[in-house]
């Protein structure tokens, strides 16, 4: 289990020479509040509680209703700790946060429960896993899901563990690449559990429903292989559907028994299309990195996807779109852009290279590739910053970081996982 950064004595040196300069111990697990600052009062209720569950937040959508919380945000950060190499981002349910992050030394991947308000381990879940250090440093790829008691969690060599959320115990897993004979993709798997209705659906390859105790309710017929991006459930027409995108390209499928029901082929560079698709009623945007570009397609009575229209004005590599009313945000490759839903470019804003975002309110969170937290408006008019400051130094910046009860949670690849106090 990861302890420390390896570039812990850079990126406190860099954090100090900022206005966000954290005081870390040796007397706390890995972190703590600041000097002369009270640790951060973190929920302690479900109801009080506004909760960011799962990959994409509540409606995986990407976008957090929070509206009430501060532009600036307070001077010095609440904590700083360390969590292992990987992209995995965080979900947090009233005073708990949890992640995955791996330590390339013991060659284990550690679930992580945190305290949401101070930072320290409440429990800690290991298991053996590769870094996969294929250009990218490696290290996790999914965010685990939160499902009432349990929390499910999925890994890039097609593991799937249902942990007890309370204690971190492992109440059941499996090996997926072993049971179905399943081939590893370049990068590793890198969808996320989908908790839906009465069951746990995971892209692993196959598209696989599971019920809570782990029985099998139903696996596509057909194994995508490449598997990066976490599939978006709709309704079209009534009747409930999966969307995936995968190495075939766009799939939709019956929710109810994995039979697929449509697909357009979408070919990209090394197969990857990493990006959840985005469904605005019957039309699915989907989008690849590699100069690929972007679709608009409709999912149609006659059970088929039309396309509407391409181009290549929205490459999304790591970070997908948001789709904020008749508009599209997200990085195309190292710009970011608001297109509408014709394919046309509104606006378009450079030197925040290739990071991740999500909105709140009426705002655009982003974290640039080099460590800086920029708020902007997110409107089609222009592009408008309202705020920007330098949160994190070293490794880069793909994790989309996350806003739950004021606080903005940022994230690196080395692990360095940073809570920024901008409650109102």
């Amino acid at each position: 289990m990861i302890r420390t950064s390896p570039t812990a004595t850079t990126l406190i040196a860099s954090l100090l020479a900022t206005t966000l300069s954290t005081a870390l111990t040796t007397t706390v697990a890995r972190c703590a509040p600041q000097d002369g600052q009270d640790s951060a009062p973190a929920p302690t209720s479900r109801a009080d509680a506004r909760a960011w569950p799962q990959w994409r937040g509540p409606a995986r959508d990407g976008i957090s209703k929070e509206a009430d919380w501060s532009l600036e945000g307070k001077e010095k950060s609440v904590w700083l700790t360390n969590v292992g190499l990987g992209y995995s981002t965080v979900s947090v349910e009233g005073d708990r946060l949890y992640t995955i992050g791996h330590d390339k030394e013991s060659a284990e991947d550690t679930v992580y429960c945190l305290d949401a308000a101070t930072g320290a381990d409440v429990w800690t879940f290991d298991y053996p896993c590769q870094t996969l250090a294929k250009y990218h440093g490696g290290g996790s790829l999914t965010t685990p899901s939160i499902d009432g008691p349990r929390l499910f969690v999925s890994n890039r060599e097609g593991k799937l563990f249902c942990l007890d959320k309370k204690t971190g115990k492992a109440l059941w897993q499996k090996d997926l690449m072993k049971q179905y004979d399943l081939a590893l993709p370049e990068w590793g798997f890198a969808a996320s559990p989908l908790v839906l209705d009465d069951m746990i659906v995971q892209e692993t390859g196959h598209v696989f429903a599971f019920d809570r105790k782990g029985k099998e309710i139903w696996r596509t017929e057909t194994d995508y292989k490449e598997s990066y991006s976490t599939p978006a459930a709709v309704d079209l027409f009534g009747k409930p559907r999966l969307v995936c995108f995968n190495g075939k390209g766009c799939v939709v499928l019956d929710r109810k028994t994995g039979k697929e029901i449509a697909s357009h082929p979408w070919k990209t560079r090394y197969n990857v299309n990493a990006a959840t698709p985005v469904v605005l009623g019957t039309k699915i945007f989907i989008s690849s990195g590699y100069g690929t570009g972007c679709a608009l397609l409709e999912f149609t009575k006659d059970l088929e996807l039309e396309l509407l229209w391409e181009n290549k004005e929205m490459r999304n590599h790591m970070s997908g779109c948001v789709a904020v009313g008749d508009y599209l945000y997200g990085f195309d490759e190292s710009t970011f852009k608001c297109l509408d839903l014709e394919g046309n470019a509104k606006w378009q804003q450079r030197g925040l290279g290739k990071g991740a975002f999500v909105v709140a309110g009426d705002r655009l969170v982003m974290l640039s590739s080099r460590g800086d937290l920029v708020i902007a408006k997110a409107t089609p008019e222009k592009y408008e910053e309202l705020a920007r400051k330098n949160v994190l130094s070293g490794g880069v910046y793909w994790t989309t970081p996350v806003i739950c009860n004021g606080q903005i949670y940022a994230r690196n690849s080395l692990g360095d996982l940073v809570c920024l106090d901008h409650r109102s």
